[in-house]
């Protein structure tokens, strides 16, 4: 993924991507970890589910204390690790190994909505997320071009979700532990890495050739007053 130099570059001279302005894949490859390690734990304890909560709360403990030392901001480390807490109480209160991947199940579903909805009301969330990376706030909502980009390249994260959703539920259904664990993997760090090359490219084919890029919106308004203006 490649932007346009106007758009700003890395430190090292390579054109920066989403993938630069929202943080990359770091933090899906870390959330995999926990449920690894409860399907491990699960298995290797004769389909135990203290010994699979056990390992995720562990190794969820681990993850957090590794993001903290690296400088990750408290209130993320903390939501981190209180997903893996909740998702354990859910599945020792259930008594159902399963239940252990019905939080991010949810999770999903409720995303795909948020991502359909703030489609349908022109205030894609790609939008807001780049937007906010970049000390924007709304800013990006008053360029049309913008405006539009952000709503096609939203699709490709709401496709995702949805995604995830329609392979999570049957094998939620089906009590398929180990099958959640390979699939929560699978489709968290590789499909993420899919939707920001996909969502760029979308993002990048929608603005006219002339448009300045994402780190300077252009205000309509604004643009067409100074041209009456002038005149």
């Amino acid at each position: 993924m490649t932007s346009t130099p106007e758009q700003g570059a890395t430190p090292a001279g390579r054109p920066e991507s989403l993938a630069d302005l929202l943080g990359g894949r770091r933090g899906a490859v870390d959330a995999t970890l926990p449920p690894v390690a409860f399907a491990a734990g699960w298995l290797l304890g004769g389909e135990s589910l203290p010994l699979g909560v056990g390992a995720a709360l562990v190794t969820g403990a681990a993850v957090a204390a590794w993001r903290w030392r690296r400088g990750q901001r408290p209130r993320s480390v903390l939501v981190g690790l209180l997903a893996v807490c909740v998702a354990a109480l859910v599945a020792l209160r259930t008594g159902r190994a399963e239940d252990f991947f019905l939080v991010q199940l949810l999770a999903n579903a409720a995303s795909a909505l948020a991502w359909l909805v703030s489609i349908v009301v022109r205030w894609p969330l790609l939008g807001l997320v780049v937007g906010g990376a970049l000390r924007q706030r709304t800013k990006w909502r008053r360029d049309p071009a913008l405006l539009r980009a952000y709503g096609r390249g939203s699709w490709i994260w709401a496709a995702s979700y949805l995604l995830r959703v329609a392979v999570f539920l049957p094998l939620w259904l089906g009590g398929q532990v180990v099958a959640l664990s390979v699939a929560r993997v699978a489709l968290s760090w590789p499909l993420v890495a899919a939707c920001l090359a996909v969502s760029w490219v979308v993002v990048r084919r929608s603005l006219p050739p002339d448009h300045p890029g994402l780190r300077h919106p252009v205000d309509e308004e604004r643009t067409l007053s100074a041209a009456s203006a002038a005149r």
